[in-house]
């Protein structure tokens, strides 16, 4: 989790999405499985009157405020996107939106009848509140390349809205939920203009993680008032901040999306561009934005720990990003992390071919954790350092390097994780 003195002024409070005023949720299994069913298998679940699911999980969930929100969206830069991103776009293109209705375990992409899929959970949804299809966001996480069985959607639907409550925030982020090992949410209160407002979020993530976005959802709420374009606009700025400066696998998936709702029901006034207001909204979205993506590297699939990369003193931020970036991204930096390796060559070599500019010879490595500091490399060269230390100090659930180019003011942070035997033995069996 975020330092909490980085972010003076927050209040930390439980409830995820269900935090901010007029904002309520629901998650059940309803049954969807990560295989094609055989018919002996259709038959034993038309005979129970149910559908059997791969995992005994929550696999669907639905967020829906009481008033209509203002809606703005980021997504994947795969060429390749699912179809519930179709529908997405077409359903906000409004800037509004009401709710939410999403499921795990299947990703509808690459089927002949996605959108159709698609558009039938939005219409499914939408009957249990009275209200249009195109009030509703639409997402799918999961399995690339399956048919998504929309009968176990279609049966429990009434459940799970008949089911929503100002504290169904759990049950929601469950349901989205697949390789990761742990939910993941967060919710703050702030102030605008005297007003106490909350921001709150929930996230799925584990695998597929890489720059321009990741195999992520992100649902965020908040009962401040805003435009949808000052929140697009603040939306698509944080996230190349935060979930654009992570990575776990350096693979990026079909069906990311973020996506912000603002109801307004915090009574506070609305909020315009280059105000005070403005900035203390952009540094709440900021905030739980960031709390998210470090979650959700922290979590890599198989991961023992978190890796935290800083490289400040080029010339642009863009400089640093890159660099950042490469280091995060690096497998050589990954498994000496998990091996409490202190190969610090592996991280100048990262540096080295990300296609930045700089002097190599001045350039100095920190290693952090623990609350203790190292000097690795001093303007380019390894220093006399404690090799046992620097072992005891990688053991630790999060890692921090300093990169220190020495070339401008600038600087920037990416996140990551280390890589295991276990990654490998996740993917590779990841159907089942």
């Amino acid at each position: 989790m975020i330092n909490k003195v980085e972010f003076e002024g927050f209040k930390y409070i439980d409830g995820g999405v269900c935090a901010a005023q007029g904002f309520k949720a629901n998650g059940i299994q309803c049954g969807l499985a990560h295989k094609p069913l055989t018919d002996t298998e259709k038959n034993t679940a038309e005979s129970n009157n149910a559908l059997p699911s791969a995992k005994k999980k929550n696999d669907l969930a639905v967020i829906i405020a009481d008033k209509e929100c203002t809606a703005a969206a980021v997504y994947t830069t795969n060429k390749v996107k699912g179809a519930p991103i179709q529908v997405t776009k077409s359903n906000i293109a409004d800037g509004k939106a009401r709710g939410v209705i999403v499921n795990s375990v299947n990703a509808n992409t690459c089927n002949a009848d996605g959108v159709e899929k698609a558009e039938k959970m939005c219409e499914l949804v939408s009957d249990q509140f009275g209200l249009k299809p195109s009030d509703f966001i639409v997402a799918s996480t999961g399995v690339i390349g399956q048919v998504l069985p929309i009968e176990p959607i279609e049966k429990g639907m009434p459940e799970l809205c008949r089911g929503v409550s100002y504290e169904g925030n759990s049950a929601a982020v469950e349901a989205i939920m697949t390789t990761d090992t742990m939910p993941k949410e967060v919710a703050v209160e702030f102030e605008i203009n005297g007003k106490k407002c909350v921001m709150g979020g929930m996230l799925k993530g584990s695998g597929m993680i890489h720059p321009n976005m990741a195999t992520m959802l992100s649902v965020i709420t908040t009962d401040a008032k805003v435009s949808h374009e000052v929140l697009q606009g603040m939306l698509r700025e944080i996230v190349a901040d935060s979930f654009n400066m992570i990575s776990v696998d350096r693979d990026t998936s079909t069906n990311d999306t973020c996506v912000l709702l603002a109801n307004g029901a915090a009574g506070a006034e609305e909020i315009k561009k280059d105000t005070d207001a403005y900035r203390a909204l952009y540094e709440a979205v900021s905030y739980v934005a960031t709390d998210l993506a470090k979650k959700m590297a922290g979590d890599g699939e198989g991961c023992t720990r978190l890796l935290e990369v800083t490289v400040k003193g080029t010339k642009t931020k863009q400089d640093a990003v890159t660099l950042s970036k490469s280091v995060i991204s690096s497998n050589l930096v990954k498994t000496a992390i998990y091996g409490k390796d202190a190969n610090c060559g592996r991280v100048l070599c990262a540096l080295g071919y990300a296609g930045v500019e700089f002097d190599p010879e001045v350039v100095d490595l920190t290693l952090q954790a623990g609350g203790e500091e190292m000097l690795w490399i001093k303007n380019g060269v390894l220093t006399d350092f404690d090799e046992e230390k620097a072992t005891e100090m990688m053991g630790m659930d999060k890692v921090t390097l300093v990169c220190d180019m020495k070339q401008g003011e600038c600087s920037a942070t990416a996140w990551g994780c280390d890589l295991t035997y276990d990654y490998i033995k996740i993917n590779a069996d990841y159907r089942s």
